[in-house]
């Protein structure tokens, strides 16, 4: 394991991983758990969720997520795309669920799967199409 500075826009974060690419995925993991009740609601396919966190991305996020273990800052840190590093996380996100339908499990919001503390329910507007 490896220390690894990454960076993405607003986030900086220093991670313990085994990879850069997985430091990649550490470090937006953090900033995407606010995005979690996506999964929970319903009315939002998987589609719909990879394009909410797509357009999250677009709009809060750099193109691309800048990894060293050297610092911050580097012009020689390794770059790993956005978009794919997000797909990734949410293929992951997707993947649990399907894991807990498949094993019989109880429902589970995916904020109590990941220990995130339940808020106050989201109210999601209704956008026409």
């Amino acid at each position: 394991m490896s220390k690894y500075y990454v960076q993405c826009g607003p986030i900086r974060a220093i991670v313990i991983s085994a990879s850069m690419e997985q430091a990649s995925l550490e470090a937006l993991d953090e900033s995407l758990l606010n995005h979690l009740w996506i999964y929970d609601d319903p009315g939002l396919s998987n589609g719909d969720c990879r394009n909410h966190l797509m357009l999250e991305a677009l709009v809060h996020l750099d193109p691309s997520i800048r990894v060293s273990e050297q610092g911050f800052d580097r012009s020689d840190a390794n770059l790993f795309g956005t978009p794919e590093i997000i797909d990734r996380w949410h293929r992951l996100m997707t993947g649990m669920n399907r894991l807990f339908v498949a094993a019989g499990l109880p429902p589970r919001t995916m904020q109590a799967v990941a220990g995130v503390a339940e808020a106050l329910p989201h109210t999601v507007a209704n956008i026409p199409r």
